[in-house]
């Protein structure tokens, strides 16, 4: 578990330094980076600041895996769960996620499934997410008078096709993936969002895009 003492010196840096130290080593180089060496180096402090903030690197590891399910697991949940006119606009709440990655790292997914081929218990980790995403995506489409099974079905054609992105490295431009997304919720749901419904979607990720900057950069992972 990490810890943090009263008063520790600003040279020793923070719990959260290390944590995107181990992050940043996680999903540039692979789960063997994510060592106290590699991550004092990446930090600028000495390897014993480490322990001001975590016990071991045991639970360095379980703080990341943390981080990981709060980023992409229940920022799903929560997207899946927003108000929404239909089950169109429903998708592309959830499309949100695959837009911002604020929202789902889809970096972060692709190094932790690789981190799951090494530890059993990180598989184990990735198979009760993908049941709870998979279950909340169920429940969206049963909150619009889909049966189970179709539900179930759809569920999964979403998130597989989402999941299929992220372990291929798929590269799209932002306007392509827009381009696309009206075909996708056809496809995922049988009905083609609204012109206000798209509006919408597209207004807010116009927004965000002049919020950071991010111009007309490839995007790598996700639909």
């Amino acid at each position: 578990m990490a810890r943090a003492k009263s008063g520790e010196p600003s040279m020793r840096g923070s719990a959260d330094a290390w944590l995107d130290a181990a992050y940043q080593n996680l999903v540039e180089t692979g789960i063997d980076a994510v060592r106290i060496l590699p991550m004092a180096d990446r930090v600028n402090l000495s390897r014993t600041s480490f322990y001001w903030f975590f016990t071991d690197r045991e639970s360095l590891l379980a703080a990341l895996l943390e981080r990981w399910r709060e980023k992409n697991t229940t920022n799903l949940v929560k997207q899946s769960q927003a108000y929404a006119e239909s089950i169109a606009e429903a998708i592309l709440n959830v499309c949100d996620c695959w837009l911002n990655s604020e929202l789902f790292d889809s970096k972060f997914e692709f190094a932790v499934r690789n981190w799951a081929q090494q530890s059993e218990g990180v598989a184990a980790e990735i198979v009760a997410a993908d049941e709870i995403r998979l279950s909340a995506l169920k429940k969206m489409f049963v909150r619009f008078d889909f049966d189970v099974l179709a539900a179930d079905v759809r569920a999964r054609t979403i998130y597989l096709t989402q999941i299929g992105y992220i372990s291929m490295k798929t590269i799209e431009t932002q306007e392509t993936r827009l381009a696309r997304i009206p075909s996708y919720v056809e496809i995922f749901c049988g009905q083609r969002p609204t012109d206000r419904e798209f509006e919408r979607f597209t207004a807010r990720h116009r927004r965000a895009r002049k919020a950071t900057g991010a111009g007309n950069r490839g995007a790598k992972g996700t639909s």
